[in-house]
């Protein structure tokens, strides 16, 4: 079953270049902007190949009433969301949703840190701009593997100075995520977004601190993983269905295609609505989401069908659904 997305009529007001990879979009919806929150994602429908499938995109900034703002990192390989972004113009048409939050930032916290890698930064821009306006303790760590990779972290600078401070990778630089949530008061929160091997150092970071597990928020986008994306097949069961799931698509996408009946939202590994149960793998899941605890994906029990691929072989799942 897919979700109840509400599309609108929408074009690209005007888009700059943040770096060779990274393109910053103005968005302006016919119907007005709606409210949101920081930390809130924005879903495109998208063409790829002819297909339309949706993609989502966290919003950058403070509220503006007049666009929402997206950064779109060209990716390689690509699903074919970014290709499909990247080759609009000013006045291009799209269709768009509204905007949800699955990485709420809350303010009962005496102190605040903000950890990016990557494309990572363009949630986090509007919570250290709001964090700072509310007079919060806050400082951010910004990794990427080169200067010019750094996107957006002119405009976090204009926040907060000197309490941002950058990593670069070609440079030699490393970010000491022990040393940083070692300097953190009690009940500090930590934020962060990037890839998954960056959640990864981070959860194990925050658990050898002996942080409380909630005072650790994240987010990541479901495009990195620690396997190279490779064609999977899947088997279904109740549908008496075997489909192979190509390195350039998701399951979610190719179930739908297949008319198998799914529940999905965030389309980033967050909100769990489309996990489903594992009956048997060959070969190894990579996870990808952020929904499911470390020891849930280690069990191999359930996977985010938005997500979740599988190296060497695939997998026999079971969707729950029942035929009336």
């Amino acid at each position: 079953m897919k979700n109840s997305q509400t599309w609108h009529p929408a074009h690209i007001r005007a888009h700059r270049d943040l770096s060779p990879t990274v393109r910053e979009f103005e968005i302006r919806p016919e119907g007005g902007v709606k409210p949101w929150t920081v930390g809130s994602h924005l879903k495109l429908r998208v063409l790829v190949d002819g297909r339309e499938e949706t993609r989502s995109y966290s919003l950058v900034g403070l509220h503006d009433q007049e666009v929402y703002r997206i950064a779109v990192k060209r990716a390689e390989p690509s699903r074919g969301g970014s290709r499909y972004m990247w080759g609009l113009e000013a006045g291009a048409e799209l269709l768009i949703g509204e905007p949800n939050n699955h990485f709420e930032l809350a303010f009962n916290a005496p102190q605040f840190l903000l950890v990016a890698g990557g494309i990572g930064i363009t949630p986090l821009v509007g919570m250290a701009q709001l964090l700072q306006a509310k007079g919060a303790d806050v400082r951010m760590r910004y990794a990427a593997r080169s200067d010019q990779e750094l996107v957006l972290a002119d405009v976090v600078r204009q926040s907060l100075g000197e309490r941002l401070q950058t990593f670069c990778s070609d440079a030699g630089q490393r970010l000491n995520l022990d040393a940083e949530i070692a300097a953190l008061a009690p009940r500090a929160q930590m934020l962060v977004c990037g890839p998954i091997g960056l959640l990864d150092a981070a959860r194990d970071a925050w658990e050898r601190a002996q942080h409380p597990p909630a005072d650790l928020r994240f987010e990541t986008f479901g495009n990195s993983g620690h396997h190279q994306a490779q064609p999977f097949w899947v088997e279904l069961p109740r549908h008496q269905l075997r489909i192979e799931v190509p390195a350039d698509r998701s399951l979610l996408d190719v179930l739908n295609e297949a008319g198998v009946e799914t529940l999905f939202d965030c389309c980033r590994g967050e909100c769990g609505l489309c996990a489903m149960d594992v009956l048997s793998v060959q070969g190894e899941i990579d996870h990808r989401d952020v929904f499911l605890s470390p020891h849930e994906q280690q069990a191999n029990q359930r996977l985010c069908a938005c997500v979740s691929r599988v190296s060497g072989g695939g997998v026999v799942l079971d969707t729950a659904y029942r035929a009336d």
